[in-house]
Formats: C-alpha cells, sequence, structure tokens
C-alpha cells in the first residue's frame, strides 16, 4: 500500500483545516487507512496553522524533520517555515500570495524574496508547484476557496490516491450547501494548474 505524509500549512482563516479534513475524508472513501491530525496555533489572529493527512496506516500524526512526501503551503512564508521537514523527493504545492505579518508592516522585519525561494525549492526538491492561488480561487466566485484550489492542485498531481471524481464527491457532501458550486469551480481551477 502506498503510504504519504502530507503537510498542509498556512495561517488562521485560510481553510487548512477543512481542506485536510475533506482530504482525509475523501482517502477515508477510497477505503483507504488515514489519519488526520490538527495544530491550530494562533489560529483566530492570524497565527500558524498545520495539519496532517497520514495514508496508507501511518501510525503517528507527526512529520519529522525531512520526512514529508508533500508539503501543501497556503502561505509562503510558512510554506518556507515547514520546508524542514522535506526533503529531496518531497512535492512542494504552494500558494505565492503573502499575508503580510504585522511585524513587516510595522517596519521590524522584512518580508522575505519569494521568487528567489521559489527558484531555490525548485533546484532542491522533486516537485514545486507554485502560483497565485488567491487570485484562482477570486476568480472562481470566492477568495475563500483558495484552500479548495491547491487541493484541486494537489489532487491533480496523481501523487495521493483519491480520484477527482471522489474529492468532488465530497465536497458536495461536506461543504455547506450555499459554498458547494463555488467550491466546485475552485476545485477545477486548481486542477488545471498542474
Amino acid at each position: 500500500m502506498d503510504r504519504k505524509r502530507i503537510l498542509i500549512t498556512g495561517v488562521g482563516g485560510q481553510g487548512t483545516l477543512l481542506a485536510s479534513s475533506l482530504l482525509g475524508e475523501a482517502v477515508m472513501a477510497e477505503g483507504l487507512p488515514v489519519r488526520v491530525s490538527e495544530v491550530h496555533g494562533m489560529a483566530q489572529r492570524g497565527g500558524v496553522v498545520e495539519s496532517t493527512v497520514m495514508i496508507g496506516g501511518i501510525e503517528s500524526p507527526l512529520i519529522s524533520k525531512g520526512c514529508a512526501d508533500i508539503l501543501v503551503g497556503f502561505e509562503p512564508l510558512e510554506t518556507l517555515r515547514a520546508i524542514s521537514r522535506c526533503n529531496k523527493d518531497s512535492t512542494i504545492v504552494t500558494n505565492i500570495t503573502p499575508i503580510v505579518p504585522f511585524t513587516v508592516e510595522l517596519g521590524q522585519a522584512e518580508y522575505p524574496d519569494i521568487d528567489r525561494w521559489i527558484d531555490f525549492m525548485k533546484k532542491n526538491y522533486k516537485m514545486v508547484i507554485a502560483y497565485d492561488a488567491a487570485t484562482a480561487a477570486k476568480e472562481a466566485g470566492t477568495p475563500k476557496a483558495l484552500n479548495v484550489v491547491l487541493l484541486g492542485t494537489l489532487i491533480a498531481t496523481g501523487l495521493v490516491p483519491v480520484s477527482v471524481e471522489r474529492m468532488k464527491q465530497t465536497i458536495r457532501e461536506k461543504v455547506k450547501p450555499k459554498f458547494v458550486e463555488a467550491n466546485l469551480k475552485a476545485f477545477e481551477a486548481g486542477l488545471s494548474k498542474c
């Protein structure tokens, strides 16, 4: 059985927990063992939020340094903070649209050069898909669907044992009815980025 360690990271309000929940539900519906775990951090204040999706009977909910098969980053700085858990064979799917921390806004820190870091990732990791997922979500009809855009890209890689149709069905079943169509459009937008 194929085993995958997936780390999903972002900041509070970006939907990292919903994305991991949807992915976990879809994997379970495919009949595979899955473990989903969440670390909320300061989610209510725009702090770091991480979750893991462990596929294939992996017991530990934690991903150690160098052990992530896939990293999905909803915010570029959070992708960079989590990069140590990747290895040269890891796949990275990341949004490139920053949410600027207040320390940067106050002039107390500088935001990293995203282009430089994307170049670094592309040279050091197996597959890197980096794009403006925030705009793709807006174009799909709701900026809040950035999480589902990135989920679409993850499924499009073919690295996760979940079919496109299974993921769409999970979205239909688990997302509030009034948001289903926008989320399905967002998912399709993400599929096209891979």
